[in-house]
């Protein structure tokens, strides 16, 4: 029998035309404007990609065809990305995965659920162990 080969979702979340930067000069806390700033220049740095929107809220670098290993289920998406939400910064960059195990302990303080990573301002991380998971998740893209 022939094997199945997974289906492509469309998703909701897509690529937009929106001017990452204009979008966080909306944001009304100049700190986090001033860390999305910062994330926006490390990722960027780190990809080798410009910033782009997905959705109304989220700041994507690079593109990468991801498939759930539970579903199978494929979706077009970023590398890494962040979200400047109310409550935190929301990074995605595989956070949940046993390889961030080790920087978790010594990053600072977050919060983590699935493969976010969640903080409330970037003076309470370590940048340098940021930077160095951002660089590891994507090494294993």
């Amino acid at each position: 029998m022939a094997e199945k080969k997974p289906k492509l979702a469309e998703i909701k979340t897509k690529p937009t035309a929106i001017s990452a930067e204009d979008f966080i000069n909306t944001i009304p806390d100049i700190q986090k404007q001033k860390d999305c700033f910062v994330l926006i220049d490390r990722m960027k740095k780190a990809t080798g990609q410009e910033p782009v929107m997905w959705g109304g809220s989220i700041i994507g670098f690079g593109n990468m065809r991801y498939e759930s290993p539970r579903t199978g289920r494929q979706v077009d998406w970023f590398l890494v990305g962040f979200s400047p939400r109310k409550a935190n910064l929301t990074l995605y960059i595989g956070a949940g995965s046993e390889a961030h195990t080790d920087a978790l302990k010594i990053l600072g303080k977050h919060k983590v659920s699935g493969g976010c990573l969640h903080i409330n301002k970037l003076a309470d991380v370590d940048l340098n162990v940021l930077q160095g998971m951002i660089d590891s998740y994507l090494s294993r893209k």
